[in-house]
């Protein structure tokens, strides 16, 4: 078994692979010790790609799936070296630094190392603005947040893993959310990561870059919001219990003034249904989550999700039932009144959040059920 293999993902990149692949071949060369292969996973180039690596002596590995994360797990699943380190084919990552980082690994027996591009110099124009002051830094700590990270550019895609680890991550992402995924997945299963301050070069002009700025940042956030389903658990269950519990009291006490401030009117209640109709969207947004999750939900998501069929119907005919109940109350109080006078803010907005909050859950258990029900069969 080789000590490293790099991996180049690869898609019409003919005017830089080959200075790439020297660059790569040089840095690591100075360690004589040092077993490693290079690999060019090919995406389905139709220039002058893969002839070029086999001249520079790469192996290629044809990939036909799509994708940027696609050519990287194709490559990585070929890789025979024990650790796999990989960069864009490009020109923009200091491949000077690949002994550097593969040294970082073996010496700190990290499952990953990466090279921060955040923490080095970047050179005028190799990266948008919005990538460098926004995009980065705002997904960066997101994973942080969320995952207990301590990294400082989620987004560099110059890499060395522990193969035997990274095998046991699942990574499944095809686009150029791998990267994210990649950390996630990593940090989720407590894999001991390293980084090493390296920088960023601007690309040959003329190259048009494989990235889409928004449509690849919002794939990166729905991965990392998707990998966190108990984060809108409980946002979700909060906000509907709180706002529920308030929309009863103001139904009870009506108006009042609370420290000069005239609380539990029309105003107050219609905000409470719009948070209350909100906190029902995060949690059942939770809900399908978990359905693709192994992560472990609260015992009342639990037994939504996995509640007999049979208790399902009795359930949803049950919530109907109020419903009606509610709805017929809401009539009675108008024809009461002659169809006129309905006070608003101290019935029609309070039954409505009682009415909507409950109708959106059964329509919500009644989606999940049969979306399970459809992926099981």
């Amino acid at each position: 078994m080789m000590d490293l293999t790099f991996v180049f993902p690869c898609l019409n990149e003919e005017n830089t692979l080959r200075s790439c692949i020297r660059a790569v071949r040089e840095s690591l060369g100075k360690n004589p010790d040092l077993n490693y292969e290079v690999v060019v996973a090919d995406n389905g180039s139709i220039d002058r790609s893969a002839e070029i690596a086999v001249e520079e002596g790469a192996r290629v590995v044809p990939v036909e799936e799509k994708g940027y994360g696609a050519a990287l797990r194709g490559g990585i699943a070929a890789a025979d070296g024990k650790y796999v380190m990989f960069a864009d084919a490009d020109s923009t990552y200091l491949y000077e630094d690949s002994l550097r980082l593969y040294e970082a690994a073996i010496e700190n027996d990290s499952d990953m190392a990466i090279a921060s591009r955040m923490t080095g110099v970047i050179e005028d124009g190799a990266m948008p603005s919005l990538h460098r002051w926004l995009g980065t830094p705002v997904l960066t700590g997101l994973i942080n947040a969320l995952f207990h990270g301590q990294l400082s550019d989620c987004n560099s895609g110059f890499r060395c893993i522990r193969k035997s680890e990274y095998e046991k991550w699942g990574i499944r992402a095809s686009g150029m959310e791998f990267a994210s995924e990649l950390l996630i997945k990593a940090l989720k299963n407590d894999a001991k990561t390293v980084e090493i301050s390296s920088g960023l070069n601007k690309g040959p002009e003329g190259r048009v870059a494989h990235l889409r700025t928004w449509r690849d940042g919002m794939r990166h956030l729905l991965f990392i919001l998707s990998e966190r389903p108990r984060l809108f658990e409980f946002i979700g269950i909060f906000l509907v219990t709180v706002c529920s519990l308030l929309q009863l009291v103001a139904l009870i006490v009506g108006p009042i003034n609370l420290l000069g401030l005239n609380v539990f009117d029309m105003h107050s209640k219609a905000l409470l249904l719009l948070i209350g109709i909100t906190g029902m969207q995060f949690y059942l947004f939770s809900c399908m989550l978990f359905l693709r999750m192994r992560e472990k939900p609260s015992w009342l998501t639990s037994k939504l999700i996995n509640i007999d069929e049979g208790a399902l119907f009795f359930l949803l005919l049950s919530i109907l039932l109020i419903e009606a109940i509610l709805v017929g109350g809401v009539v009675l109080n108008w024809i009461l009144n002659n169809f006129a006078n309905l006070d608003l803010a101290n019935v029609l907005i309070g039954a409505i959040h009682l009415i909507a909050l409950p109708m959106m859950l059964a329509v919500g258990v009644l989606g999940l059920h049969t979306f399970k029900k459809s992926g099981d069969s």
